[in-house]
């Protein structure tokens, strides 16, 4: 039998602050909601989650870096560094993981910056506009692929 999958979920800045921040754009879930749901999703398809939050694009990318050999896949929220950062970008092309961008806004109905994603062409895929909902959708999407990658 195979060792369980191992899933990072990782939320960049101000997302430690979900359930309060702009509510009528974010809802009111919290980060502990996402993180609850993510984990339980994964959970009945026998993957364990990781989750890591920070506010420093550095430390982002210290983390990815350092768990990438025990990780299997990613669901990532990079937060305004989706589409700005072009070191995250090279961070996730690095680490050789497959990595399902995640928003919980529609981003491309919002103001023009926030249309273009630098991380989206490394990225396995990309789920915006879903709210809570959207991370659970993530998470399956990994799960598929790993399963089909696995299965050759």
């Amino acid at each position: 039998m195979p060792p369980p999958l191992t899933i990072l979920l990782v939320h960049g800045p101000n997302l430690n602050l979900l359930g309060e921040r702009k509510p009528e754009v974010y809802g009111t879930t919290t980060l502990l909601d996402i993180e609850a749901d993510v984990a339980g999703a994964a959970g009945e398809r026998g993957a364990a989650v990781l989750c890591f939050q920070s506010n420093h694009e550095g430390e982002l990318i210290d983390f990815l870096h350092e768990h990438r050999k025990f990780a299997d896949g990613v669901v990532l929220n990079a937060g305004a560094y989706t589409h700005t950062s072009v070191a995250l970008r090279d961070a996730i092309e690095a680490i050789q993981l497959p990595v399902v961008e995640v928003h919980i806004s529609n981003t491309h109905a919002r103001e023009g910056f926030r249309h273009v994603s630098l991380i989206a062409p490394v990225c396995l895929g990309q789920v915006t506009g879903l709210g809570r909902q959207g991370y659970t959708a993530a998470v399956t999407l990994l799960l598929d692929h790993l399963e089909r990658v696995a299965a050759g």
